[in-house]
């Protein structure tokens, strides 16, 4: 039965449909009458349902008002001297559900009327957006008579009832004065009242003591004072001006002052270029006598090659809170692709938290600062917001300013987003969004105290979108008014945002003219001794050294750092493995994971069997952490492995419990963290790269689970990984973990793009890696963590060799020596050879099995396992036993365009090591990385072989 059906003859029809669609939505938004009567309604039971509808029944309403005591009724319930009346209650009632339904409005739109664009425009993309009749109260019927009218505000806080005047004058401070807030997405009950709460008991406005307003004051000044001065001093400077949104000066402050009262002793920030000078100046507290000294450029001697741009530089301080506590800041340094700083800083925030057993990460917090236009346009935000709840990942909730310049370079909202904010992204967490407008510091004082708030009580991220406006052009050589008149035209006869506050601090009498101008010529006094000092010819500029947790760790050049002994007593080994595989008494393994791998890995350990790929790496992890090295894992699929090899992670089959062995080998090591990550690349290798970053005594790896699937994370690998060291001094011993090798599988899931990395490859910044044995993986694990030395590791690993019954080593292999950058031949019977061919990675196998095939033990078959570095005295080692003159072949499964040959021809030239002619076989030139065709795959593998061995 339709619900028109159902009612029909009902008492005020339209009423009751209101209340049963408010129903339908939410059974609880109705009150308990009501929901009996529906309840009977639906169930056929319309004789019952419909006798409630009757002189003795006073229709609820959806605030619980007791009407008795609302619109002119006196405390008895009648309605005047007329005694009760049925119809005279359903009227109330409709005009309660009605003034609910305004409410309601109110909190979903109002952001839409809120003054947050101090140049006064509309802070949506679209007109469409907005339809102001929904705040209206003559839209719900209602005239200036019922204005005096009072009505239930029960869940509002304060009073239990207000007129409809005084109501609209409520919501209208709370939802539509200088903030906008986006909560009611939330679905979570508990948050979503929490906030509403919070900002209707206080009118959405914080009241502020003469001594926190002068704070704000001084704030703005040494925020505006330090940009004037940077464009008086240095004319011709690019410094991304903060001029436009200096309110963003006092929002770190307070957020930081509210962070060390809720007990937070770090605090992690990523930020973009805008305003990163004057942060670093005015919240980070770095030396402007250094600063001004990088904007002039003085020491350009120090910088060959090295350094980078002033305006992604880091730095850190100690902060001490006007109550005493104590707050470590870091600034991430951070590159021109602005929004990929995120899940690092994110990754550096974890690690902390980590380091700290902070568990329920309230001792360290990420804060990041976004720009509108980046934070709408890259992807890499969603990868990030993703992470915020995952267990891996998550790190207690972030505050993420925005500010919002309303433009990027040249582009407007219009034509840069397709969404109504550039926050919408943000709903996917259901989290609360405050647009606030930056020209008054009062308003932006409420939603940082409101925010800070929200993510301690809830650990999950807020945001505050601070609408602003940019004085400048992206850069101050720009011209905005090019392309954006009317906007500039606004702008143009604008005052600062610290004249427009001292105006109304002078209006309520608490700070004089005299007081502000003492303040500002103070700043200005100081600056001036700082950049004489900064530029004088004495001045040292400051060294950025490594202390703390990175005392006893270093970079730079890979020879000065001797290989270690990375071998492990075999009876510590075998007592590994066996724990490793020691299924719980309570946990049902499945029957196959026990038979095949398992069973298996027991006979490892017994010796029984060699160690396949996946047994050797578990005991370099389990090896390191029963010495108490902290092992974190994460990528696509780790925990089992794309290949089915790792199997670290066990699934119970009846309960769907998870049992990890690597965690239980003894009662004091070292935490190992395996987490499976979402399908993100971008976004995952930059947190772990982030974590690597506050973590060098620990091994962080991150595993794709193709090797191409790194072409995603490119941003990261360039702008980070490699070239970290040489730009902003900091060291990482990431490893990534990529599947590489021609199996026939296509284009899209042969090639990790080695050629990619090796061209990269320079001054000893990385390692580049493509073992080809259980111990020799082994080896290079542990020696990551036990040299000194800290460089990104990436490991090509394989597929095929993973099951590979060649492709195996004896335990004894991992119980001595180190990782063997040259792997030599150790064909028994090798006679003097015609030819030597030099490989890395799989092909070897095939090449071997080719050679035994057609017994030419004259021939030298070499694999490089370190391809970098990889100097001259390493070959030289290599072939010494080897004639001068003898052919050497570079034998590669990828096209000749692509894999190391490049690499190694323009290293070591047509004659290596200046005696062995060297020349190159290979796939032909391509602009893929290998045909779509199983039997294709072959035959191309075939030609190699052949060629290899051409000629003899």
């Amino acid at each position: 039965m339709s619900h028109e059906a159902m009612f029909t003859g009902c008492e005020n029809l339209a009423f009751i449909e209101d209340l049963y669609s408010n129903y339908v939505r939410n059974p609880q938004s109705v009150a308990p009458e009501w929901q009996t009567y529906f309840g009977q309604m639906l169930n056929g039971d319309r004789a019952t349902a419909t006798a409630q509808i009757g002189p003795s029944f006073s229709p609820p309403s959806l605030f619980g008002a007791r009407n008795g005591q609302l619109n002119g009724h006196g405390g008895n319930g009648q309605a005047g001297s007329n005694g009760s009346s049925a119809a005279h209650d359903m009227e109330v009632a409709v005009r309660q559900e009605k003034v609910t339904q305004l409410v309601r409005n109110y909190r979903m739109r109002g952001h839409l009327f809120a003054k947050v664009n101090p140049l006064g425009e509309r802070a949506t993309t679209s007109e469409t957006w907005r339809d102001e009749k929904h705040l209206d109260p003559k839209h719900f019927g209602f005239t200036e008579a019922d204005m005096g009218r009072r009505y239930s505000t029960v869940g509002m806080g304060g009073a239990d009832n207000l007129t409809l005047s005084e109501l609209l004058k409520r919501l209208q401070t709370t939802y539509c004065r200088y903030i906008g807030v986006q909560f009611m997405h939330i679905d979570n009950v508990a948050e979503r009242e929490w906030l509403q709460n919070r900002m209707e008991l206080s009118e959405n406005r914080i009241q502020l003591s003469q001594s926190a307003q002068f704070r704000i004051l001084t704030r703005l000044t040494d925020a505006s004072t330090f940009e004037d001065f940077l464009r008086t001093k240095f004319k011709s400077a690019k410094t991304f001006s903060l001029e436009g949104a200096e309110s963003l000066i006092p929002l770190l402050d307070m957020a930081i002052e509210k962070a060390g009262d809720q007990g937070v002793e770090e605090i992690v920030l990523g930020m973009a270029h805008r305003g990163r000078l004057n942060v670093l100046a005015n919240i980070l507290a770095k030396d402007k006598s250094q600063i001004f000294r990088e904007v002039a450029d003085l020491d350009p001697h120090l910088y060959e090659q090295r350094g980078d741009v002033k305006y992604h530089l880091g730095h850190s301080r100690d902060w001490t809170t006007m109550s005493g506590k104590k707050v470590h800041l870091s600034m991430c340094f951070n590159p021109s692709h602005l929004e990929f700083v995120n899940p690092v800083a994110l990754g550096r925030t974890r690690a902390k938290q980590t380091r700290r057993n902070d568990t329920n990460h309230s001792k360290v917090m990420s804060l990041q600062i976004h720009g509108d236009a980046a934070f709408a346009g890259e992807g890499v935000i969603q990868e990030t917001l993703n992470l915020s709840q995952l267990k891996g990942y998550e790190t207690g909730g972030s505050l993420h300013i925005i500010i919002n310049n309303q433009i990027g370079f040249t582009t407007g909202p219009d034509e840069a987003r397709s969404t109504q904010y550039c926050t919408d992204i943000c709903k996917m967490l259901q989290i609360p969004i405050f647009h606030v407008n930056g020209e008054h510091p009062e308003a932006v004082a409420q939603v940082v105290n409101l925010a800070m708030d929200f993510r301690r009580e809830f650990k999950r991220d807020v945001v505050i979108d601070m609408y602003c406006y940019r004085r400048h052009g992206h850069n101050e050589q720009d011209e905005p008014r090019f392309t954006q008149p009317l906007t500039y035209k606004l702008i143009d006869q604008r005052d600062g945002v610290r004249e427009t506050y001292l105006d109304h601090l002078i209006m309520l009498g608490g700070v004089s003219m005299d007081q502000a101008e003492w303040v500002a010529e103070e700043t200005h006094r100081d600056m001036e001794m700082q950049l004489e000092r900064g530029t004088s010819s004495d001045y040292k500029p400051q060294s950025d050294t490594l202390g703390g947790q990175w005392l006893g760790y270093r970079g730079g050049s890979d020879k000065e750092t001797p290989d270690v002994e990375t071998g492990v007593p075999i009876e510590q080994l075998s007592a590994l493995l066996k724990k490793m595989v020691t299924v719980p008494p309570d946990f049902h393994v499945h029957p196959r994971l026990k038979s095949m791998v398992l069973d298996a890995r027991v006979e490892m350990a017994e010796g029984k069997k060699p160690l396949n790929w996946g047994a050797a790496e578990l005991l370099a992890y389990g090896s390191l952490a029963f010495n108490k090295t902290h092992v974190r894992l994460s990528g696509q699929d780790c925990g089992r492995g794309t290949f089915s090899h790792r199997q670290a992670v066990w699934h119970d089959v009846e309960n769907g419990n998870t049992y990890c062995g690597l965690k239980h080998l003894s009662p004091d090591q070292g935490t190992v963290d395996i987490f499976n990550s979402p399908l993100s690349e971008v976004g995952v290798m930059g947190y772990d790269y982030g974590y690597s970053l506050d973590c060098p005594s620990g091994l962080v790896l991150w595993e794709a689970q193709f090797g191409d699937f790194v072409n995603v994370a490119q941003v990261i690998i360039d702008q980070f990984i490699v070239s970290a060291e040489e730009k902003w001094k900091r060291l990482s011993s990431l490893v990534l973990l990529l599947p590489h090798g021609y199996e026939g599988q296509g284009p899209e899931h042969s090639s990790a793009r080695l050629e990619r990395f090796l061209a990269q490859c320079a001054e000893d910044n990385i390692q580049v890696v493509q073992p080809t044995t259980p111990a020799q993986i082994f080896h290079v694990l542990r020696r990551q963590v036990l040299r000194p030395i800290r460089k990104p590791l990436i490991v090509m690993t394989p597929k095929s060799l993973l099951r590979l019954p060649e492709a195996s080593s004896a335990l004894q292999d991992l119980s001595t020596g180190t990782f063997q950058r040259i792997l030599p031949d150790q064909h028994p019977s090798l006679k003097k050879p015609k030819r030597i061919l030099l490989c890395s990675g799989k092909i070897y196998y095939e090449l071997a099995q080719e050679r035994d095939k057609l017994k030419r033990d004259d021939v030298a078959i070499l694999r490089v396992e370190q391809l970098y570095p990889l100097r001259p005295e390493h070959l030289e080692a290599a072939l010494s036993s080897y004639a001068a003159g003898t052919p050497v072949l570079w034998v590669q499964e990828e096209p000749e365009n692509m894999g190391a040959w490049w690499y190694m021809r323009i290293h070591f030239g047509e004659q290596l090591l200046g005696r062995y002619p060297f020349s190159v076989v290979a796939r032909g030139e391509s602009a893929s990385p290998a045909t779509g065709s199983h039997k294709s795959h072959h035959n191309e593998q075939h030609k190699i072989l052949d060629q290899a061995f051409a000629g003899l």
